[in-house]
């Protein structure tokens, strides 16, 4: 029972970094029914954002929650803005085409970030070791080795979705998303800026994107320039699992992805990338729209 338990805040560490990556997945389809299939890459900027963060602000050296913080915002600031101005670019323009054109225009903007990365001299193909955000502390309950940082992670994760949550709910800017995403056309025809609705969701999409990064980074610290197509095929998985355009789905299945995998790691190993798209089958199977998204009707 207590590996079970080990086991369980493990999933829920790495199902929290898959469920604040599958956020912008959903958020994105939600408003302008498009899969942004390079999404994945706004988590390798972001973590590399932290390891310049640390690296010129702190000289790689261990730092505390409040510079933990400061890091986390600078990159979640950094990547959004970059995740603005791939939309402006490479998106917008393709919106009234078919939803096929900005999907192949995503793949292309993510091999085209991969491989600039590779070219820039301070960066390059190696891998790099992440810096640690904060020191590693063990408490021990009922047999269960409980891990502060993961703790830390896990908490810090529920407190920015449930943030987003109210923001889209409750606030001027979460209406206007509601509305684009319910009809684009009339949300414009009662004053809503589309282009600024739209810009606002890739920025916190992104944002939350390098968060996830720089969580993930802190537990597994091995930067790679194509980190993110990996995670990122995770965190659709988990999107398209808990029922994409929903927020609420993009969690849970976030969180369900994240257990699943690791209680089938810790017994086939050579399985646990694969387990994903074992899930997902299922679930496709007998709930297509996912487990909380609900039936469309399309006109045709």
């Amino acid at each position: 029972m207590a590996r079970f338990l080990q086991l369980l805040v493990f999933g829920l560490q790495l199902g929290s970094i898959y469920a604040l990556l599958a956020i912008g997945y959903t958020m994105v389809f939600g408003i302008i029914r498009m899969i942004n299939m390079m999404h994945g890459d706004f988590l390798m900027i972001g973590s590399y954002a932290v390891y310049f963060a640390v690296s010129l602000l702190f000289g790689n050296q261990l730092i505390g929650p409040a510079a933990a913080l400061l890091v986390l915002m600078i990159s979640g600031t950094v990547t959004g803005s970059i995740g603005v101005g791939i939309e402006r670019f490479a998106y917008r323009p393709l919106r009234s085409r078919a939803p096929i054109s900005s999907m192949i225009s995503a793949i292309g903007v993510g091999l085209f970030v991969e491989n600039l990365f590779r070219i820039i001299p301070f960066i390059g193909p190696n891998p790099r070791t992440a810096p640690k955000l904060m020191a590693d502390k063990i408490i021990t309950v009922g047999g269960v080795d409980l891990n502060i940082v993961s703790i830390v992670v896990i908490l810090f994760s529920l407190v920015i979705m449930g943030i987003l949550y109210y923001v889209i709910q409750n606030t001027k800017i979460g209406m206007q998303m509601r509305a684009v995403a319910c009809d684009k056309d009339a949300s414009a025809l009662m004053g809503s800026n589309v282009d600024n609705v739209v810009s606002a969701t890739f920025f916190i999409g992104a944002g939350l994107a390098a968060i996830s990064g720089a969580f993930y980074a802190n537990r597994y610290p091995v930067l790679t320039v194509t980190m993110g197509a990996t995670l990122g095929n995770k965190a659709f998985i988990s999107a398209v699992v808990g029922g994409i355009g929903d927020i609420r789905g993009a969690v849970l299945g976030g969180f369900i992805m994240g257990i699943v995998e690791i209680l089938v790691s810790s017994v086939l190993p050579d399985l646990a990338y694969g387990i994903s798209f074992i899930v997902l089958v299922i679930i496709l199977l007998f709930k297509p729209e996912g487990l909380l998204g609900k039936p469309q009707i399309e006109k045709v």
